[in-house]
């Protein structure tokens, strides 16, 4: 295997679906393994949160959180899947009783509500409870 860039970054979900719907759009269709593996990573992207975002959503919210030093792999885990629950957001920040006070917590479920709103409507709509208090 030969490297061709060795550069590299970690893209969120919705980077991954912008670049997908890109090749899919393009006039050079793409045939056999690469063709299904676009289908197929479009099709599962178009069902999670990335679908209602902006990149300048995303920037804002990134922006909103920088206070908090949270871990560049720790804010991505929260634009690609927005916890909906205190909880989830405890299991996405490492060392959450060191690093962040339970009002910072709070604080941080609050920036993810008030960018990602979509995500917490589809809870709602589904039935589920809410134990972020």
């Amino acid at each position: 295997m030969e490297i061709l860039n060795s550069n590299s970054a970690t893209l969120s979900n919705f980077e991954v679906l912008r670049h997908l719907q890109k090749i899919k759009d393009s006039k050079k269709k793409q045939r056999g393994q690469l063709a299904t593996i676009t289908y197929e990573t479009l099709r599962y992207l178009e069902e999670t949160p990335c679908k209602n975002q902006t990149p300048e959503v995303i920037a804002k919210c990134l922006k909103a959180l920088e206070p908090y030093n949270l871990h560049k792999t720790e804010k991505l885990m929260m634009i690609n899947t927005p916890p909906t629950s205190l909880l989830e957001l405890q299991v996405i920040v490492e060392e959450t009783d060191e690093r962040l006070t339970e009002e910072e917590m709070q604080q941080i479920f609050s920036i993810l509500q008030e960018h990602f709103p979509g995500v917490f409507k589809n809870k709602e709509e589904t039935g589920q409870e809410d134990d972020s208090s």
